[in-house]
Order: structure tokens, then C-alpha cells, then sequence
């Protein structure tokens, strides 16, 4: 599993639920830019994975286990043009 699967899914995950990241976050109790872009990447241009008490929070809001997720995360079969901003989003293929 990749950084950009990672934030692809969690992309994949909004968009499923017809919300934008920062409605999943806030849905999760997060802080709504806490799923933003610029979150991916700290100031140093350095991967910045989302913890798993995030991802916990997340998949409880949306009522779904890590393997459900797991099928969200990006593939041939499920990519979703909006999380395509992730540079990596597609480094699996």
C-alpha cells in the first residue's frame, strides 16, 4: 500500500459517500481541513500519512471496516478522476 492508494482512497471514500474530504473529516469529528491536499505532504515536500486513529474515525463515520476500504483505494477498476491531484495516485499501475 502506497501513500497516494492511501489518500486516493480516502478520496474514493468522500466521493462514495457524495461528500467532499473535508465533509468526510468533519462527519469523523476531525478537524475539516484535516483530509485537505495540502495535508498530504508536510513543509518540507516529505509524504504525510494519515494516522490511524484518523483512518479509524474515518471508516467508523462511514460505517465501514479496512477492508471495505480496502477495495476503495485506487485501481484499475475504481479510480475517481477527482483525487487525481495526488502526484502518486497512480504509482501502482
Amino acid at each position: 500500500m502506497t501513500h497516494g492508494e492511501i489518500w486516493g482512497g480516502i478520496c474514493n471514500l468522500a466521493s462514495e459517500l457524495n461528500l467532499s474530504r473535508s465533509g468526510l473529516a468533519r462527519a469523523a469529528g476531525l478537524d475539516p481541513t484535516a483530509l485537505n491536499q495540502s495535508k498530504t505532504f508536510n513543509k518540507y515536500g516529505q509524504h504525510h500519512w494519515p494516522t490511524m486513529q484518523t483512518l479509524a474515525k474515518i471508516l467508523d463515520a462511514a460505517g465501514i471496516s479496512l477492508s471495505e476500504f480496502a477495495t476503495l483505494l485506487p485501481s484499475d477498476t475504481h479510480e475517481n478522476p477527482k483525487c487525481s491531484w495526488l502526484p502518486e495516485y497512480h504509482a501502482s499501475r
